[in-house]
């Protein structure tokens, strides 16, 4: 359980670090206008064409960071995949098949998150488009493994 706590408390570092880094990093889309069309989603719901620096909502910094200097979102996204899984497998360590569901689940969102940004020309596109099928096949190749180690086994404990 100690282990538990010291991972846990190394991840949630590097993901609020990187966080503000990121963040940091993503405040240079204040400085280029040119780029508001195509890195202010959030902010084109909330107020449509941005027109100034007023309406770029915090969240569109993680998209410009993204986008152009994708090592700290990066980062980011690395470090809360690891406290999911780290939180799944202390919830369910009692309940194999429950973990594989959620490391399914969590493969799917990873696949989609790659579809998303398939197209992408940018560099942090590519980054998170790569980052996503990969962690999503790692997160499908070990539920495949967990399931069949658990249908293994209860085949031994029914036969004897």
């Amino acid at each position: 359980m100690v282990w538990f706590f010291i991972q846990l408390g190394i991840a949630i570092t590097f993901l609020l670090f990187s966080t503000f880094a990121s963040w940091y990093e993503g405040s240079g889309i204040l400085d280029n206008p040119w780029e508001w069309k195509y890195s202010t989603p959030f902010s084109q719901v909330l107020y449509g064409n941005v027109q100034n620096t007023n309406q770029i909502s915090q969240l569109d910094h993680f998209v410009y960071a993204a986008k152009f200097q994708p090592t700290f979102p990066l980062i980011m996204l690395i470090s809360g995949l690891y406290l999911l899984i780290l939180i799944g497998y202390q919830l369910f360590k009692n309940q194999k098949k429950r973990f594989v569901y959620f490391l399914s689940l969590l493969a799917g969102a990873l696949f989609i998150l790659s579809y998303l940004v398939v197209n992408s020309p940018t560099i942090g596109g590519q980054v998170f488009f790569y980052f996503g099928l990969t962690s999503g096949i790692l997160c499908i190749t070990g539920a495949v493994i967990i399931y069949f180690m658990v249908t293994k086994r209860n085949v031994k404990e029914v036969l004897g």
